[in-house]
């Protein structure tokens, strides 16, 4: 029997929404403010949503807890799967010796800590954003900020606030290939609109960091390098969305901003050196004195650059294996295979001749949630017409991009020296360190699908979207909300990308505009949803310690948020702004 979605359950839009936000109270509160475990919030938090959607919303009780089911598999894989192998990588690179190799050779680049920061966070976390997004950046950039000496809070917060303005591109343009099926939109057109929004954030996001970590005065003594890292991103993040796609935006952006930025370290040094790797201001968070001494970076011998290639060996093996498992051919070749006709077993064709291709049961096996799949029917205001929601998990277990970090960690730890027999230690006590880690995400992406099937997450989008004249500021807030919930631009857009479409055709804006605002303004919620936190603090083994993460970033993440806003807002009034929209 077919569930529809209620959306004013108690004839009371406010009471509605209010109720409907009782479990992100229950998780925020639990973090912020009574200090409890990220996964025993989590776990309340899905338990309150649980609650409120069966009783409070009528979702039938077995439909609520399969909901609850297909998100967890989802939190496994591919995100658990993903923090998993990378912390396995950083233990073994860590164990041998070569990660500090790694960290000298970064300091022989630029001892300045907020250089280095530019470079791991903001480029190099770019790059790992465009090839496999899915919390890959933070987890690989807070490791690497971790072990050259970063106190944790900052290593954690500002792993976090670095990994913003690229994720709307991220994984290889997933999220707006995911829009624009979702709306029914162009995806050039949503490609293009984007790169008109996030390539201001790109120039703003890196002096942002620097501020955030070492103040204005020591933001301003570096302020030519924090250029020239923004605007080698920007351009090129504009250039390739609007005349070339969504896939390729951020690692080609990342490769030539990491590039320009080394080359010009080459030729200017800053006057004086930061050294402090603690936050300014936060005497509790100082872990090195700032010596305020001007130096420059050491030179390389040979025996060095060997030493260092070495060190660098098992990243950039990782570096390959992501970006290989995250092409569409190397995903095609193992997840499906080409479609036979059942008669003669010849190969079936399209009606262009091109051999049709069907799901591989081998290396994408199928598991359907029959309770829900097609079970749950979306209805209007939130979709033109009443729609069902699939409920399919696909297990790609090979072609996983966790999958492809395990592979590149073996291959590295063997290349290191390990043994087969010394890399399966190494990769239990790995587990047992990630343990309440891996609870926490599993528990919130239960959470996330649970309130995308109750229909919790429209009704507080349908609060947004109440607001009429100002809808350009709280549809951008609402794609925050939806990467706030869900801990990913990609379901942001799933949840609220067709409530987008629908609400600005009724109110005479541009969807295109706003489809993409709700990506653009998802970026900022990256840094604040619970699983991107988990990543961090078990990336920077800071564990327990989410609710500090939580408040140092959510100032942070409100005012980004609320600037993407105001720039969508110029956007859909204001000229010269609004000739930048796509198909004015």
């Amino acid at each position: 029997m077919v569930w529809q979605q209620i959306y004013d359950p108690f004839a009371s839009p406010v009471l509605s929404t209010l109720m409907a936000a009782v479990p992100v109270v229950v998780m925020l509160a639990a973090l912020a403010f009574f200090h409890i475990k990220a996964h025993i919030a989590a776990l309340l938090a899905l338990g309150s949503a649980l609650l409120i959607s069966i009783f409070a919303f009528g979702m039938p009780a077995n439909m609520a807890g399969s909901a609850a089911l297909y998100g967890a598999a989802n939190g496994l894989l591919p995100i658990g799967w993903i923090v998993l192998n990378i912390i396995f990588l950083h233990r073994l690179t860590t164990e041998n010796g070569s990660f500090k190799v790694l960290q000298d050779s970064l300091a022989r680049i630029t001892d300045d800590r907020r250089l280095q920061l530019l470079l791991i966070a903001f480029c190099f976390g770019a790059f790992f954003e465009g090839a496999a997004g899915f919390g890959t950046p933070v987890a690989v950039t807070g490791a690497i900020l971790i072990g050259l000496g970063f106190s944790p809070l900052a290593a954690s917060g500002l792993a976090l606030i670095a990994n913003t303005a690229p994720v709307a591109f991220g994984a290889l343009g997933t999220p707006i290939i995911t829009l624009a099926k979702v709306t029914g939109l162009d995806e050039m057109e949503l490609s293009a609109m984007v790169g008109r929004q996030l390539p201001f954030f790109s120039v703003i996001v890196p002096f942002w960091l620097i501020w955030a970590f070492a103040g204005w005065r020591k933001m301003l003594e570096v302020w030519p390098a924090i250029l020239v890292a923004g605007v080698t991103f920007a351009v090129p993040q504009f250039l390739v969305s609007n005349f070339h796609g969504p896939m390729l935006v951020d690692v080609i952006a990342a490769l030539i901003s990491m590039a320009c930025l080394t080359g010009f370290l080459r030729v200017w040094k800053p006057a004086t050196v930061h050294t402090s790797a603690a936050l300014t201001g936060r005497v509790d968070d100082s872990k090195v004195e700032d010596d305020g001494k001007a130096g420059t970076a050491a030179t390389f011998t040979q025996s060095d650059q060997r030493s260092v290639f070495k060190a660098w060996l098992p990243w950039i093996i990782l570096t390959v294996f992501v970006f290989a498992w995250g092409t569409a051919g190397f995903k095609n070749l193992f997840d499906t295979r080409p479609a036979l006709d059942p008669a003669s077993g010849a190969a079936m064709l399209d009606p262009q001749g091109k051999p049709l291709r069907e799901g591989n049961p081998v290396f994408a096996p199928v598991f359907t949630f029959d309770s829900i799949h097609q079970q749950i029917e979306k209805v209007p205001p939130v979709v033109p017409a009443p729609k069902k929601e699939d409920a399919q998990y696909k297990f790609t277990w090979f072609t996983a991009t966790g999958s492809g970090i395990f592979l590149a960690a073996i291959l590295g730890g063997l290349l290191m020296g390990y043994s087969p027999l010394e890399l399966g230690r190494q990769y239990l006590r790995t587990l047992w360190v990630v343990r309440y880690s891996l609870i926490t995400i599993v528990a919130m992406l239960a959470l996330g699908f649970l309130t995308r099937y109750s229909g919790l997450d429209a009704t507080m989008g349908l609060a947004f979207a109440a607001t009429g004249i100002f809808y350009p500021m709280f549809g951008s807030l609402l794609g925050w909300l939806g990467v706030a919930l869900t801990g990913s631009d990609t379901a942001s857009n799933v949840l609220f990308g067709g409530l987008q479409r629908v609400t600005a055709e009724q109110l005479g804006l541009s969807p295109v505009l706003m489809a993409a605002a709700n990506s653009s303004g998802g970026v900022m919620g990256k840094m604040v949803d619970a699983q991107s936190i988990v990543v961090a603090s078990t990336a920077t083994r800071w564990y327990g310690h989410e609710g500090e993460i939580l408040r140092y970033v959510f100032f942070h993440s409100i005012v980004l948020a609320v600037l993407v806003g105001c720039l969508v807002t110029l956007q859909a009034y204001v000229a010269p702004f609004t000739a930048m929209v796509v198909g004015h």
